[in-house]
């Protein structure tokens, strides 16, 4: 139980510390996404939910752009999501990594060193 509040309470801290960075990301595909629905004429809902459908590589299809202008703003997008994600998963890779050397028990880290030396 130590080490999963551990890492929760290290998460928690980490993307506090790195919030702005995500915030600033958040803020371009939302900006993005509402250059591309202006474009295509759509609503402005269907702009952020598509922007962050494509942010986040889902890309379900049931809506796409058919200009060129917003088909290369897009790639812009997705490059963004995968940056905003990256961030994510480093973050949540950081936390646990801290937070198993910190409280597992010594006996599985030298299993987990044993097998990974072979």
């Amino acid at each position: 139980m130590e080490f999963t509040i551990a890492f929760l309470w290290l998460f928690v801290w980490s993307i506090f510390l790195v919030s702005p960075l995500l915030v600033f990301l958040s803020i371009a595909i939302i900006f993005l996404g509402q250059v591309v629905c202006y474009i295509e004429k759509w609503h402005k809902f269907d702009g952020l939910y598509w922007s962050f459908i494509t942010a986040t590589t889902v890309g379900f299809g049931d809506i796409s752009p058919l200009k060129k202008t917003s088909k290369t703003l897009s790639v812009l997008i997705a490059l963004v999501g995968l940056m905003f994600t990256g961030i994510i998963i480093a973050v949540t890779l950081n936390t646990a990594s801290i937070a198993l050397e910190k409280y597992a028990d010594e006996s599985i880290m030298e299993k987990m060193r044993s097998k990974f030396e072979k």
